[in-house]
C-alpha cells in the first residue's frame, strides 16, 4: 500500500500525456473505461477539426475486396491478443476507438487496410508482447484530423460514401488534407444494434480549415 499513491501518480500522468482517459469525457464512448480523447478545433456544419497526441495501438494487417470481410478477420487476430495470447498472458481492456486504415485504391483490386485498438493507459509504454507474428505495435503522431461522423454501421458503401462527402467538402474549403488515406473508426461493440457512432477522419497537412460559419475553440 506504501507504493500506491505513486503509483496512481504515474498513471495519471502517462494518461494526461497520452490522452487516454475516462470513457465519461466523451459523448459517444459509451461501452468501454478508457477512451482516446482530444481537443477540438473547430466545428462546421459539414465536419469537426480535432487535435490528438500521438498514441501507441496494437494493430494488424489484411487484404480484401471487401472492407467487412478484412475488418472481420482482423478483429479476431487482435482479439486473441488482448485476451491474452501475448508472451505475458495478459488480459488487456477494450479501448475505444478502434480504428481501420483504408487506403484509396482502384475499384477492380483488392484493398489493404490496418485495423487497429487503441493500447489502455497502463499498456502506452510497455506493452505485452504478441505472440502472433502477424500483430504489432505503432504509434500515431500528434496530428490534426477532419472528422465526419455518421449513425449505423460501417460497412465498403457507407465508408466510402462517407469519405467521398467528407473529401469533397475539405476540397471545397481548400484544405490540404492527405487524400490517399483515410480513417474509419468505430465506438461501438458488433453486438450494440442501435445508436451506433462512427467517423471517418482525413489527416490535415498544413493548418487547419473552418469555414467563416464555423466555431472556434481555444
Amino acid at each position: 500500500m506504501v507504493f500506491l499513491p505513486g503509483l496512481v501518480g504515474f498513471l495519471f500522468v502517462l494518461t494526461a500525456e497520452a490522452r487516454i482517459g475516462n470513457s465519461s469525457e466523451s459523448p459517444f464512448c459509451t461501452e468501454t473505461k478508457e477512451c482516446l480523447l482530444f481537443d477540438l478545433i473547430c466545428e462546421t456544419s459539414d465536419y469537426e477539426v480535432r487535435h490528438y497526441d500521438s498514441v501507441k495501438w496494437v494493430s494488424t494487417d489484411e487484404e480484401s475486396y471487401f472492407m467487412e470481410v478484412a475488418t472481420t478477420r482482423a478483429f479476431k487476430r487482435l482479439f486473441k491478443y488482448i485476451t491474452g495470447e501475448n508472451e505475458d498472458g495478459s488480459k488487456i481492456d477494450m479501448t475505444t476507438p478502434v480504428i481501420t486504415k483504408v487506403k484509396e485504391k482502384r475499384f477492380w483490386r483488392a484493398g489493404n487496410f490496418t485495423l487497429s485498438f487503441l493500447l489502455p493507459a497502463e499498456h502506452q509504454k510497455n506493452p505485452p508482447q504478441p505472440t502472433d507474428p502477424n500483430v504489432y505495435f505503432h504509434e500515431t503522431p500528434d496530428m490534426k484530423v477532419y472528422v465526419r461522423s455518421y449513425g449505423g454501421w460501417t460497412t465498403t458503401i457507407s465508408d466510402r460514401t462517407k469519405a467521398i462527402t467528407l473529401s469533397q467538402g475539405l476540397d471545397t474549403a481548400g484544405a490540404k488534407f492527405n487524400k490517399q488515406v483515410h480513417y474509419a473508426v468505430g465506438y461501438n461493440s458488433p453486438m450494440t444494434l442501435f445508436n451506433r457512432h462512427n467517423e471517418v477522419w482525413f489527416v490535415a497537412e498544413d493548418d487547419p480549415v473552418c469555414s467563416r460559419s464555423s466555431e472556434e475553440y481555444d
